[in-house]
């Protein structure tokens, strides 16, 4: 007996051979909404990063602590070196009203010869939660990964007790995956799960309309 699984159809599936697919070509740009900015991550945002990010409950279940002005540089030392080697596009997200940066973000994990990214790393100063700041940026960021990157997967992952997280996700239509048990150590020694979910390009259409809706409430 065969065990027969049936996967969703991708829109980029027809068979080309490898000398025929194009590279992705991830580099820096701005991406403008109504709420937000993505902007390059740049030290020129260090003062306004601090300005919301020092703050202990951001960073609960995070992999990175950023208590002071020193470690908030060395974040932003890792994200650009990451950047200069190929790995990471980090943003700055800058409130439209304020002109000053409220958030950081970034594609990661980029996977130029199979179309992937990652979209993570993401914090956000508290005055912003539940606001349509996280919405706008994450319609920005998957807008610009589908249509102009042309990816055919993007990627999220959560801690698992970060279930706020998962469930936003869900909402817009990722898909969960799998766990991945004992993947990471978070600061203090605890021994973190990593949850999973995707996005595919024959799931964008949906999930865009899903986001732009929710941007109109």
């Amino acid at each position: 007996m065969h065990l027969r699984i049936e996967l969703p159809t991708s829109a980029s599936s027809d068979f080309k051979k490898p000398d025929d697919i194009k590279l992705m070509n991830v580099h820096p740009i701005t991406l403008q909404g109504s709420y937000v900015r993505l902007e390059p991550l740049s030290y020129s945002h260090h003062a306004d990063l601090c300005e919301v990010g020092l703050d202990e409950e951001l960073w609960k279940v995070s992999m990175t602590l950023i208590w002071t002005p020193e470690e908030m540089k060395k974040y932003i030392d890792a994200a650009l070196r990451e950047h200069v080697e190929g790995k990471s596009s980090p943003f700055a997200i800058v409130d439209t009203s304020s002109g000053k940066a409220i958030r950081s973000t970034l594609y990661g994990n980029i996977d130029t010869a199979h179309h992937r990214v990652e979209i993570g790393w993401t914090w956000i100063g508290r005055k912003w939660h539940r606001t349509g700041v996280n919405t706008e940026a994450k319609l920005l960021l998957l807008t610009h990964a589908f249509e102009t990157l042309k990816c055919i997967r993007v990627e999220f992952k959560t801690d698992s007790i970060n279930n706020q997280s998962g469930k936003a996700l869900l909402r817009i239509g990722a898909k969960e995956e799998r766990v991945f048990r004992n993947h990471m150590i978070a600061p203090g020694g605890r021994i973190r799960h990593s949850v999973y979910y995707s996005i595919i390009d024959v799931e964008w259409k949906d999930v865009k309309t899903r986001l732009e809706k929710k941007l109109l409430k």
